[in-house]
C-alpha cells in the first residue's frame, strides 16, 4: 500500500495511492486519524481499514489534480547516517566506519516531492544524496535486529541534501545537513509488504538526467535492521521518527571539479518498489526573510 499526504482546495490529509489515483480517507474512512503520524500511531487496525476503505473507487481523485506533500510533514526526529556505502567510503577517501555515524537533519528541512530547494544566500556547495529512508510505526525502545522489520512503518525516498562547507564546519555535521528546504522526501510511504526486503532495491540519482548515482541497497554497510537496533538501544525511536540509510559514491563534493547544484537543476531520485522523487533548485528566495 502506497500511503501519501496530499493537499486539494487547500485542505491537506492523507490517501491511498492505487495507480494514477488517490482515495481520500476523510472519505472513504472519516473515523480514520487524518494526519500521517497519527495513522500510522493507530497501528494495524488503521491500515487494515485504510486498505479495505481503498476498494471503494468511488471515493478515488485523480492524482494529478492533487498536490503531493511530504507524506511525514513533521517528524519528532530525522537521522541520517553517514558513509554507509563502501563506494562513497572510498570516493571521500575515508576509513570504512566500525560503528554507524548518525546525525540529525532539523525536522524543519522537510519538503515534499516537487517542492524546490533553496540554493542558500550563503553557500554554492550545494550537494545531492539519494538515499532510502523509512518511518518508524510505533514507539519502540532496545530492539532487537531480527525484530526491527516489526517497527518499520514503510520505505519512501530521502534526497539528503548537503551544503558542504558548512558540513565540514561543525562536526555534528547537522548545520550543513539542515538548511530549509534541505529535507525532501516521498513520494509516500510505501508498506513493508510491497517492498519485501529493503535491501535488494536499486537506487539511481539524476541531475538534469544526467545519472550521477546508481547502486543497490544490497550494498548498505549497516542495514535498515541494524540502524533501528542501533538507535534504539540509545534512545525510544517514536511514530513518525524518519532515519535515511546512506547515500553511495557520485556525489557532486568529490568531482574534479565538483558539480555543484545550481539553480534551475533538476534532481530526480528513483528508487526500485517505491517511485520517484524529483525536486528543482531554486536561488533561495527574499520571502525567507522574518524579520
Amino acid at each position: 500500500m502506497k500511503l501519501a499526504t496530499f493537499k486539494q482546495d487547500r485542505f491537506t490529509r492523507i490517501g491511498v495511492v492505487i495507480d494514477d489515483s488517490i482515495v481520500d480517507l476523510a472519505a472513504a474512512a472519516p473515523e480514520l486519524p487524518r494526519e500521517m503520524i497519527a495513522f500510522l500511531t493507530a497501528g494495524a487496525p488503521a491500515l487494515d481499514r485504510a486498505r479495505n476503505a481503498a476498494k471503494d473507487s468511488a471515493k478515488r481523485i485523480a492524482l494529478a489534480s492533487v498536490k503531493l506533500e511530504a507524506p511525514i510533514q513533521r517528524p519528532p526526529e530525522f537521522l541520517a547516517i553517514g558513509l554507509n556505502y563502501a563506494d562513497h567510503v572510498a570516493e571521500t577517501k575515508m576509513k570504512k566506519p566500525e560503528f554507524p555515524m548518525f546525525f540529525n537533519k532539523q525536522s524543519s528541512c522537510v519538503t515534499g516531492p516537487g517542492d524546490p530547494i533553496h540554493l542558500p544566500r550563503v553557500s554554492t556547495w550545494l550537494d545531492y544524496e539519494g538515499e532510502l529512508g523509512f518511518v518508524i510505526g510505533r514507539r519502540c525502545r532496545h530492539v532487537p535486529r531480527d525484530r526491527a522489520h516489526e517497527v518499520i512503518a514503510g520505505y519512501f525516498i530521502v534526497n539528503d541534501v548537503s551544503v558542504r562547507d558548512w558540513q565540514r564546519r561543525a562536526q555534528t555535521m547537522t548545520l550543513g545537513k539542515s538548511f530549509d528546504t534541505h529535507g525532501p522526501i516521498g513520494p509516500w510511504i510505501v508498506t513493508p509488504d510491497e517492498i519485501g526486503d529493503p535491501h535488494k532495491l536499486d537506487l539511481r540519482t539524476f541531475v538534469n538526467d544526467e545519472e550521477r548515482q546508481h547502486s543497490n541497497t544490497s550494498n548498505l554497510i549497516f542495514d535498515c535492521f541494524a540502524q533501528v537496533e542501533t538507535l534504539s538501544t540509545v534512545f525510544t525511536l517514536m511514530p513518525g521518527t524518519i532515519v535515511s540509510t546512506g547515500t553511495p559514491g557520485g556525489v557532486a563534493a568529490v568531482m574534479n571539479p565538483p558539480k555543484w547544484l545550481k539553480a534551475g537543476d533538476v534532481v530526480r531520485i528513483e528508487i526500485e518498489k517505491i517511485g520517484k522523487l524529483e525536486n528543482r533548485v531554486i536561488d533561495e528566495p527574499a520571502s525567507t526573510d522574518l524579520i
